[in-house]
């Protein structure tokens, strides 16, 4: 211990805390702070309530141009100058890359000569004997893996290096439920590892969770947490969904497929295909989507596995997953103090706490928030943190505008665009921000269209009348004047879907037969006349 600091501290002791000028006292504890400072050591001060906190916390330390200059270059170079801050931060296109991939099933038909077909049957085979997924050779996950590997060899590779933050915490959560370890190969298709990956549809983080599906597994959203994004209860609520499809299909590659489109239309497509129930012999019945889904993963799940024949090689990233860990936090705190206070940057905060969507972490009773934090640095944080909470209360009661109010998934409400609508006049209703709205609906631009839904977590409270509009933009079900000509007509049978019928009419698609007779789900009661046009008579 510095011998300033311990004869600072008897005389403070046995004297008061009055014992010493208001000046003198916070001349010393300056040269104090500077002095600890220098040799990386917490800074004790005893306060006028007789406790004890860090000083390196409360105390603003003037540094030299030096110092300032020295700090701010290693804060870069920590920072900016990271492969892991850059691949686990900056993966947006990566999602839309493989998105496109999966939904488009867009394949390499050239001749890639450097895997032959009978390397590449020995291979499957030899994965197919040490996983519970049927992997046998097929034309079509030839094609996907040999687009991997010309067309997304970039992606794989990025995908390597990203894997070794997120596999070890797969792997843990799925050894818990004993789920297959190779499952970690699925948020490589549904997400390419980004936690707030969001789809068109509104599917969210690393699992790709709908809204609906999350709260039954757990997964709670409000104005400040979006737990679908929360790598480690995401994955917990991955296991337990995925366990209980294993459970109705008895298959592991069913499971997948249902996974992605729903038990309920694989269920159509052993139907249709006449009661198989190999994946491979349903799968031209599934929706297109689904189709592309299964073989990704596996060739996901080749690539990985055979990676080095293919020289393919990820870089080695500068924090994984077990050199993190978690504290509870028990105060509200954002990140900014955080920031500020342990020496990390906001930047890879949100990298590891991707759940919290404003950068702060609430406190809400009964529930129980995690902050993740590198190892070097939690040391700091749980030895100080009554002195980070009471510095972060402090610097929130100064704040002219008071922080957001927390607004839970119950509190949500659908929305429907109606003629004349606009992003700020429904931001304006509900007391909420434009760029709100935007981030809860994965919205890219500030067009809108009649007839969307949007969810908002309104902060104003809904009049009488605002209720009774909501209850208006709920869908009801409303005739709709079929066309003279029966041509333009078709009458839905017995296992027919919106995918199946615009199959048979080329030039329509699914959103066309929703627009044109007025259908917001999946489900079709046969007899139910559906028009073919957007017509009238």
């Amino acid at each position: 211990m510095n011998v300033r600091f311990f004869a600072l501290f008897l005389i403070c002791a046995f004297l008061g805390p009055h014992a010493l000028s208001a000046q003198e006292e916070k001349k010393d504890s300056l040269n104090i702070a500077v002095d600890s400072l220098s040799r990386d050591q917490p800074i004790l001060l005893q306060t006028q309530d007789n406790t004890i906190q860090d000083a390196s916390l409360q105390v603003p330390v003037a540094k030299t141009e030096t110092e300032q200059a020295s700090l701010e270059d290693m804060e870069q170079a920590y920072t900016y100058d990271s492969l892991w801050l850059r691949e686990l931060a900056k993966h947006e296109d990566y999602f839309k890359e493989m998105y496109a991939q999966v939904t488009r099933m867009d394949v390499d038909t050239t001749e890639y000569l450097e895997l032959p077909t009978d390397t590449l049957k020995a291979r499957l085979q030899r994965l197919d004997e040490k996983t519970p997924f049927n992997i046998a050779y097929n034309p079509s996950l030839e094609r996907v893996i040999k687009t991997f590997l010309t067309k997304k060899r970039g992606l794989m590779q990025r995908m390597l290096t990203a894997s070794q933050f997120y596999f070890p915490l797969f792997e843990q959560e799925l050894d818990n439920q004993n789920i297959p370890l190779e499952v970690k190969y699925l948020a490589i298709v549904e997400s390419a590892l980004n936690p707030r990956a969001k789809s068109r549809v509104g599917a969210t983080g690393l699992w790709q969770f709908m809204f609906s599906t999350g709260k039954i597994y757990g997964l709670d959203v409000s104005s400040y947490v979006d737990e679908r994004s929360d790598p480690i209860a995401s994955t917990k609520a991955a296991g337990k969904y995925l366990a209980k499809l294993y459970d109705i299909f008895n298959d592991w590659d069913l499971a997948l497929a249902a996974y992605n489109s729903g038990p309920g239309n694989v269920n159509k497509a052993i139907r249709r295909s006449g009661g198989y129930k190999n994946y491979w012999n349903i799968r031209r019945n599934l929706p297109r989507e689904t189709a592309g889904y299964v073989p990704a993963f596996l060739a996901a799940m080749y690539l990985f596995e055979y990676a080095e024949e293919h020289g393919l090689t990820g870089e080695k990233i500068e924090r994984p997953y077990f050199e993190t860990d978690t504290v509870h936090i028990k105060e509200l705190i954002t990140f900014d103090q955080i920031s500020s206070l342990v020496g990390i940057s906001k930047e890879e905060l949100e990298v590891l706490n991707p759940q919290y969507k404003l950068n702060i972490i609430p406190k809400v009773k009964g529930k129980t928030y995690t902050l993740r934090l590198p190892v070097k640095h939690m040391g700091k944080f749980v030895s100080n943190e009554q002195a980070i909470y009471a510095y972060a209360k402090t610097e929130l009661d100064k704040q002219e505008k008071p922080l957001p109010r927390l607004v839970n998934s119950s509190d949500r409400i659908r929305y429907k665009v109606k003629s004349g609508d606009y992003l700020g006049k429904i931001a304006q209703r509900y007391g909420v921000g434009i760029s709100q709205i935007k981030r809860w609906n994965g919205l890219r631009s500030n067009n809108l269209r009649i007839g969307q839904r949007l969810t908002i977590y309104p902060r104003k409270p809904v009049t009488t009348a605002q209720s009774k509009a909501v209850a208006t933009n709920q869908p009801k079900p409303k005739p709709i004047a079929l066309p003279n000509d029966p041509s333009k007509v078709h009458e839905v049978q017995s296992g027919d879907s919106l995918w199946t019928i615009s199959r048979k009419y080329p030039g329509i698609s699914i959103e066309n037969l929703r627009e044109w007779n007025g259908i917001r789900g999946n489900n079709l009661k046969p007899g139910t006349k559906l028009r073919l046009c957007n017509c009238s008579s």
